[in-house]
């Protein structure tokens, strides 16, 4: 089987590759790196069935040669985090609905089987917790960028869908819940990797908002295996799928548990969202997804919980601090 992933040099995209290539599987990497890093992937890059490309997806000469090799398509490719989303929201709407549009009418194209990642952000500001596939989304004004990435995103859903519905274009949609692991950056504001990376430098946690977010974080090899197996599976064609964790916990409390796993001196300080990130800035109290959609499909179930997430990413963060 012949792999193309797009966003490949990235977070998940990193280690989704090396999983497939475990598998057997021959991995294209196409990623532009502007949230994507090399060292993500310099490690595969000496086995004989991975290919780097350094190109946007936009690049629709390059996609459609690539997409022509493949027999299915992993689209990561997508802004990420909310720094990024709030400071660039031209860039976040055009990366994710034109980078969609390319890759699904390529796919439809020379007919792949494509799967789109999503994320809990299309639930917006709703409180029908667990949140369902099928609930409504509630988001707040246009003029708060903050859901911009909410409505491209569902955008993206939008197009699948339709391609499945008119076309038949073979395709599945997973939304992701806060995943993190190993090779994730605090860069954009991922909460786990900058509280362990300030731990460890004895810097003040910086907690926005009051704390009492609710979070359930997904380790991202669960994530991987999730991919993999709606990717095979015919009963989730056409379908949205939540993938994550529903066991949770406040940002406050994760702050202190980081503390105290690290044994670190670090003081926790709590910074107001207009102040990290904008005026006005709309967050949601409570993300957690209803898991019985992915159990039913493809028995999933998260493997990996909080506390071993948490004892890997600190190992991970300490290794790059002795490098």
């Amino acid at each position: 089987m012949r792999a193309l992933i797009t966003g490949g040099a990235g977070f998940i995209g990193s280690h989704l590759a090396e999983e497939l290539l475990k598998r057997g599987n021959k991995v294209c990497v196409i990623d532009d790196l502007s949230t994507g890093r090399l060292e993500n992937v310099n490690h595969l890059r000496s086995n004989p069935d991975f290919s780097l490309v350094i190109e946007t997806v936009l690049n629709e000469t390059v996609m459609d040669r690539l997409v022509s090799e493949c027999d299915e398509i992993y689209h990561l490719a997508a802004a990420v985090g909310v720094e990024l989303i709030v400071k660039s929201p031209v860039a976040t709407i055009e990366r994710n609905i034109l980078g969609t549009d390319v890759v699904l009418r390529l796919a439809n194209r020379y007919l792949r089987k494509v799967l789109i990642t999503s994320t809990s952000e299309i639930y917006g500001k709703s409180e029908a917790v667990p949140f369902k596939e099928d609930a409504d989304r509630v988001l707040g004004p246009t003029t708060k960028s903050r859901w911009s990435y909410s409505s491209s995103k569902a955008i993206d859903e939008f197009l699948a869908l339709a391609y499945f519905k008119e076309k038949n274009l073979e395709s599945v949609i997973m939304r992701l819940f806060n995943t993190v692991g190993p090779r994730q950056t605090g860069r954009y504001g991922m909460v786990i990797p900058r509280f362990v990376q300030q731990a460890l430098a004895g810097k003040p946690i910086t907690v926005y908002g009051d704390g009492n977010q609710f979070r359930c974080f997904t380790f991202v090899d669960d994530v991987v295996g999730a991919a993999i197996k709606l990717m095979a599976s015919p009963n989730a064609l056409g379908q949205v799928v939540n993938i994550g964790n529903d066991r949770g916990i406040t940002i406050k409390d994760l702050a202190e548990k980081i503390v105290s796993m690290t044994q670190s001196s670090s003081e926790i300080v709590f910074i107001p969202y207009d102040e990290a990130y904008e005026e006005g800035f709309e967050d949601m109290r409570v993300r957690k997804p209803d898991l019985s959609k992915a159990a039913k499909l493809i028995g999933y179930r998260p493997e990996i919980q909080l506390d071993e997430i948490l004892r890997r990413v600190i190992e991970y963060f300490k290794d790059q601090k002795e490098e």
